[in-house]
């Protein structure tokens, strides 16, 4: 016998034993549980049986239910015992990891690779969509109070990206279609971490494991009020040096003078730098030797002298055509710089030791949201993202443990 094959019929013959072991011990007769009784105008279903899935596959338990004559029941054990969707904590917990990593098809298949499981996608995504609200509620604990180290810095960031929905989650929206209308809808993502160090070459380094993140398919106004209440859970309070870094986008900015107004502002540096590039080609031409040489040039000086932006506008200025469409377009790019002037202080930054590029909140994006909610052919409905969302939130957190070991306190009374 092929030594997987071994293996794969000993972990079936260990599951066999489990389930057995499971099924008598969830049956025992001695249970004693405080609500296991008929409450006025409740008639006693005594043993009535019910099918239940766990790790070990598929078992029948048989506890006492309870109808009020109105259509609803209850049944004391399954409470007890955190019983969700006909299944156990442990397998729910394996149910919701998957589908919020994969799609539901696809975590199906992991479960009954890993595991031996069956399960069907369809049940996973009713778990999820079951689950995920309860996760989003549950109060997030927050690390111990404690003063951070004096050379801490404090960082926030938000972007926002489209994920594929519904035609009707987009009825009466504008988008960037040819016809205004939209096919996405935007998740908005935060994030909080700290940098306490920088490497041998003197560059920022974010302290391992600091990351946490917030996302929401709501308005700017609801994310900003997400996003603080994030950083003040990661302790923005004692935090001496706070820094808000982000692109371009008007909302963005909005939302850090809300709501964090003593931090300090930076544009990230490589937007500022794909808009130098713009301006270049609108006095240089596009794609010209000229204008990928002044935009080099610009960059290098706007990072690395105190008063590089001044000098890009002076000498911006100073090529201006008379006229025409090229005239508008570096306007159009010059008006940009001139509203974040006081977000784009690099030297400065760069001398305090700061980063100066979103490239976390960047990456989250394509963590956090993308590799799971912008597959190709994927069209989702709002509940239903954010169901995945708020899962995989707690994922990249590592606090998906620490809410399971929270979900249900254990039985009360054992036989």
């Amino acid at each position: 016998m092929a030594p997987q094959w071994l293996e794969l019929g000993l972990r079936e013959a260990l599951r066999q034993d489990g389930r057995h072991a499971l099924e008598e011990l969830f049956n025992d007769a001695h249970w004693r549980l405080a609500s296991d009784h008929a409450e006025p105008g409740e008639k006693c279903y005594a043993a009535r049986p019910t099918t239940v899935d766990t790790l070990f596959g598929p078992l029948c338990v048989r506890r006492n239910y309870y109808t009020d004559g109105q259509g609803g029941g209850r049944a004391p054990l399954d409470e007890a015992l955190g019983m969700v969707e006909g299944c156990t904590p442990a397998l729910a917990r394996l149910m919701c990891r998957a589908g919020a990593v994969e799609h539901y098809e696809a975590a199906a298949a992991s479960l009954n690779e890993y595991s031996g499981l069956t399960v069907n996608g369809r049940r996973i995504q009713r778990m999820v969509n079951r689950l995920g609200p309860q996760m989003a509620q549950w109060p997030r604990p927050s690390p111990p109070l404690c003063l951070p180290p004096p050379d801490q810095v404090f960082y926030v960031e938000g972007d926002g990206t489209g994920i594929p929905v519904r035609p009707e989650e987009t009825e009466g929206r504008k988008g960037k279609q040819d016809d205004q209308s939209a096919k996405t809808r935007e998740v908005k993502l935060g994030c909080v971490f700290t940098q306490t160090k920088e490497d041998e070459e003197g560059k920022p380094v974010r302290d391992p494991e600091s990351t946490s993140y917030v996302a929401t398919l709501e308005p700017a106004a609801e994310f900003g009020t997400l996003l603080r209440a994030e950083a003040f859970r990661r302790g923005l309070a004692l935090a001496k040096v706070v820094v808000f870094l982000g692109d371009g986008a008007a909302w963005v900015w909005e939302l850090a003078r809300v709501n964090f107004p003593m931090a300090v502002f930076i544009l990230d540096f490589f937007h500022a730098a794909e808009h130098l590039e713009l301006l270049a080609q609108a006095l240089f031409g596009e794609k010209t030797d000229t204008s990928k040489t002044q935009w080099e040039q610009w960059a290098k000086v706007l990072k690395e002298q105190p008063d590089g932006l001044e000098i890009v506008l002076r000498e911006a200025r100073q090529a201006l055509p008379r006229r025409g469409l090229r005239r508008e377009a570096a306007l159009k790019q010059i008006a940009y710089f001139e509203s974040n002037t006081n977000r784009m202080r690099y030297a400065e930054y760069l001398a305090r030791g700061l980063f100066i590029g979103s490239g976390v909140i960047e990456a989250g994006c394509k963590t956090v949201i993308g590799l799971r909610l912008k597959q190709s052919g994927m069209f989702w409905g709002v509940t239903g993202a954010k169901n995945v969302l708020d899962i995989r939130s707690l994922l990249e957190n590592r606090q998906f443990a620490l809410f399971w070991e929270q979900y249900r306190k254990p039985l009360p009374v054992a036989a």
